[in-house]
């Protein structure tokens, strides 16, 4: 299988492979005029296999939203068809407007136009809850 690379873009690493799906999904890539190319189950070293996502454009990603749903993810930022510049993601201290609470006495089950913030509580498990009622992410 052969993948172009690309001029000016961006590329989207070492996802972990099943959750490349959920990124396009809530990076709203799909309302993109550009092409976007998801790579699934790529054999991997370090990981055994892994995703990849890449953008043919330019463009500002939430890294909160990446670093919430894979914090290993590597944003390789691609100019003139090399890699210019390389950040990693680790999870955030904060996630807004991705999760929405379930407990329905949650003031954001009220106030619709109110952001769902949550919070990081407990990063070696991954634990998130709602800064407005402390219930716990799903």
């Amino acid at each position: 299988m052969t993948i172009d690379s690309i001029k000016n873009g961006i590329v989207l690493d070492h996802i972990r492979a099943g959750h490349s799906m959920e990124l396009y999904r809530l990076l709203n890539l799909g309302g993109l005029d550009c092409t976007v190319a998801i790579i699934k189950n790529v054999p991997s070293r370090r990981m055994g296999k892994k995703d990849i996502i890449k953008i043919d454009a330019p463009l500002e990603l939430d890294l909160d939203v990446l670093g919430y749903v894979d914090p290993g993810v590597t944003v390789n930022i691609i100019r003139d068809g090399v890699i210019s510049e390389k950040r990693h993601v680790e999870l955030p201290e904060y996630v807004k407007g991705v999760l929405r609470c379930k407990n329905p006495r949650c003031i954001t089950s009220f106030e619709q136009e109110l952001e769902s913030i949550f919070k990081l509580t407990d990063r070696q498990n991954r634990v998130y809850r709602c800064i407005y009622c402390e219930s716990k992410a799903k």
